[in-house]
């Protein structure tokens, strides 16, 4: 059985899939192996902290939202990529 993330991995994955160019949030969803309901309470969230920043084009209901990273979220992601080669931490483990 697999074992389940940490909250500090979901929101990792999400910072890196927005740091690596997919800024739409189906796309963020897919990319961080999400449901809906959590990547948009994720997504608000990394937004009100300053993590990320939300783009919203279009005045009509169907408005296009992307994501782009933030310094601040650059500097989280480099934190803790460092804190894991420190550590030597496995990112995945087969048990």
């Amino acid at each position: 059985m697999s074992q389940r993330r940490s909250k500090l991995d979901i929101v990792l994955n999400v910072l890196s899939a927005v740091k690596d160019g997919v800024d739409k949030p189906t796309r963020i969803m897919y990319a961080a192996n999400l449901s809906w309901k959590p990547t948009q309470r994720i997504l608000g969230s990394l937004v009100e902290q300053g993590l990320l920043i939300e783009r919203r084009r279009g005045g009509n209901r169907r408005s296009k939202t992307s994501y782009r990273i933030s310094e601040k979220g650059l500097s989280v992601l480099r934190y803790f990529d460092g804190a894991k080669d420190l550590l030597d931490i496995p990112l995945f483990t087969t048990d």
